[in-house]
């Protein structure tokens, strides 16, 4: 079978692989669109400490059933649409003894400590499989990045009373954006490019604020009357969004963080107490939040065209990465199509 392999730094190749033969439990996959992600971009970059390569990317999937094995449910047929959760875990560290699985200590997502789905076929345990033949598979493959969004959502314990800032309106940034309007939140988005500002109006955001061309600190005063959002979800990872969260948020608010910061990041640690603030990691994303992206799939009028940068083969996958690490800010989400 086709796969698609990231060598080294700026290094991609299309290779020849042996198709999987699925073992008992498992669901053989025919893959179609696979999403790029941020940490696809950064391993492409040679900037992705948790990566072994050489690697096959990608974790955002939209897939349809080839053939079940022994041991899988009669509710999993051939013919099926499907996403796949890409994580792992353990069952026995403090995370999953706790119910988060999504923060296993030892998760290893596909495509980033494992071989992930950029090729024709997957074989994947049949618990990991989500299936919907109401979304197409090319919308699934933009399911896992949206519910990363709206995990962090959840982390913030956002309610309908909360002003809630989110920085950075990429992929992850819109799902935060969707799953706050959802709870009834007064979402406030902020990014540097118009254009994903407008996108995040579409999607129920109150207010925007373009960080590189106004002053966010005074914007948040006039529209928070001077106290703060309640909640700040950081979809970015820069040291200024960073520092811009904690700055900001209200007293006895939330932070939120989804983003990695590649630095190490100085902040005004007084505010931690002042404040009395929470300060929340935010990782992966739990099985109903997956639920929730596909039902919000379904029933809004919202085209996710909107969110699809660009659809490649995997032949012009290099082509695609490079030009994605040339202007970063101008894309959503680029799908590899198989």
């Amino acid at each position: 079978m086709k796969a698609l392999v990231i060598l080294g730094e700026q290094k991609v190749a299309v290779v020849e692989r042996e198709k999987p033969q699925p073992k008992a439990g498992e669901i053989l996959l025919h893959i179609k669109y696979v999403g790029f992600c941020g940490s696809d971009l950064n391993t492409f970059l040679g900037k992705n400490p948790m990566v072994k390569l050489p690697v096959i990317p990608g974790h955002e999937i939209g897939a349809e059933i080839v053939a079940v094995t022994d041991g899988v449910p009669e509710n999993f047929q051939p013919g099926m649409h499907c996403t796949v959760n890409p994580y792992t875990n353990c069952g026995n560290c403090p995370s999953c003894r706790n119910g988060r699985p999504n923060a296993c200590q030892f998760n290893q997502t596909l495509g980033v400590q494992r071989d992930g789905a950029m090729c024709e076929y997957i074989a994947v345990p049949w618990q990991k499989v989500i299936v919907s033949d109401e979304i197409s598979t090319r919308d699934f493959a933009l399911v896992e990045p949206m519910s990363v969004g709206f995990h962090a959502v959840s982390r913030g314990a956002v309610n309908d009373l909360d002003t809630v800032m989110v920085i950075g309106c990429g992929m992850i940034g819109v799902g935060a954006i969707a799953r706050a309007v959802v709870r009834g939140a007064e979402v406030i988005a902020v990014d540097m490019d118009d254009e994903k500002l407008e996108l995040a109006k579409r999607l129920g955001a109150k207010h925007t604020i373009n960080s590189k061309t106004e002053d966010v600190h005074q914007r948040l005063a006039e529209i928070t009357h001077g106290t703060g959002p309640d909640v700040v979800i950081e979809a970015v990872g820069a040291p200024a969004t960073y520092q811009l969260a904690i700055n900001e948020v209200a007293f006895t608010g939330r932070v939120v963080c989804i983003g990695y910061a590649k630095t190490d990041i100085a902040f005004e640690t007084k505010y931690f107490v002042m404040k009395e603030m929470d300060i929340r990691g935010s990782r992966n994303a739990m099985p109903e939040d997956f639920r929730a992206v596909m039902k919000y799939m379904k029933q809004t009028n919202l085209n996710v065209e909107t969110f699809i940068s660009g659809i490649y083969p995997p032949e012009q996958a290099l082509d695609a990465l490079t030009k994605w690490a040339e202007n970063p800010g101008k894309v959503f989400r680029i799908l590899i199509s198989f």
